[in-house]
């Protein structure tokens, strides 16, 4: 069932409050942080995708639980949600969530959507469904005051790689018309098939040809004939949020498997300046313990 239209929400009168942010140690931190970067200018911000703890999905948190864990957890200020995470995306659900995010001070930035259909069936009908299936994540990114969804371009339907960009820029473009209605952005993700190979990623923007609609670069998310730096900073410039993809850390604090702090640098040379979204994975250490370790790297780049 889809969630009830833009419209009737601002019917029902909702005005978005606004809470004081931040408990006890939260506040301590965030206190310490800000005396250390005085006079700095800040290049970005730091958020953190709930993919990240989805092995304690439904074990230790739900969706709602969010807004907390990430700022007394880990001491941000920045969510990207998972559109499978939304146990009940209704007018009431969402409120309590928006509120939560409020009262932690929390900055809902975009919501990630799988599983909505295909953007690039070679089916025209296949295709509108998904077109309208991500219709709901428009009005609940619009709700939450996010500036994004996040959709996939990954397929297995018969075509080249070039017809599947085609039909899908055919998709894409018809979904940033609803979203401009919202003032949400529309963004893609290197996140398998087609959708992995840079140059099929910026062709698919550049034929979409929409200012609501761009990338989400993801540093881990590359083939392994694809040189991910290179490939970084062909997608970077169009990014409407960027994936911060992390396994594991050394004794350094450094990211073995590939240079973060590279692909960092990379990515604020484009001159993005919104959030950088930790995306945590783990061969050794605990997942949570890797998000703080990324947050750590990443914070020697944030002031300068």
């Amino acid at each position: 069932m889809l969630i009830v239209s833009r419209r009737s929400f601002l019917k029902s009168g909702l005005a978005a409050g606004t809470a004081l942010a931040g408990l006890g140690a939260a506040a301590s931190s965030l206190k310490a942080q800000a005396e250390s970067t005085a006079g700095k200018k800040e290049r970005f911000k730091i958020s953190l995708a709930a993919w990240s703890l989805q092995p304690w999905f439904n074990k230790e948190w739900t969706n709602l639980d969010l807004p907390r864990i990430v700022r007394e957890e880990f001491g941000l200020d920045g969510l990207e949600f998972v559109n499978s995470f939304f146990e009940l995306p209704r007018y009431d659900y969402l409120k309590d969530l928006k509120k939560r995010a409020d009262d932690y001070g929390v900055r809902l930035w975009l919501i990630m959507c799988d599983d909505d259909g295909d953007m690039s069936h070679n089916e025209k009908k296949e295709r509108e469904i998904a077109v309208r299936q991500h219709h709901k994540w428009v009005d609940c990114a619009w709700f939450l005051g996010c500036q994004a969804i996040r959709g996939n371009a990954r397929t297995q339907t018969p075509g080249t790689d070039d017809e599947r960009v085609a039909r899908c820029a055919e998709s894409y473009h018809a979904l940033c018309e609803y979203a401009d209605q919202a003032g949400i952005n529309v963004c893609v993700e290197n996140h398998g098939g087609f959708s992995s190979l840079p140059d099929k990623l910026v062709s698919l923007v550049k034929q979409v040809d929409h200012p609501r609609f761009g990338t989400l670069p993801d540093f881990g998310n590359f083939p392994p004939e694809v040189d991910r730096y290179e490939a970084t900073k062909m997608l970077v410039p169009y990014a409407k949020g960027i994936s911060v993809k992390c396994t594991d850390f050394d004794e350094n604090g450094n990211h073995p498997e590939w240079d973060l702090d590279r692909l960092v640098e990379i990515s604020l040379a484009s001159g993005y300046q919104g959030y950088l979204g930790i995306e945590a994975g783990s061969r050794h250490l605990k997942h949570r313990d890797n998000v703080k370790a990324c947050k750590k790297l990443l914070q020697r780049h944030q002031y300068a």
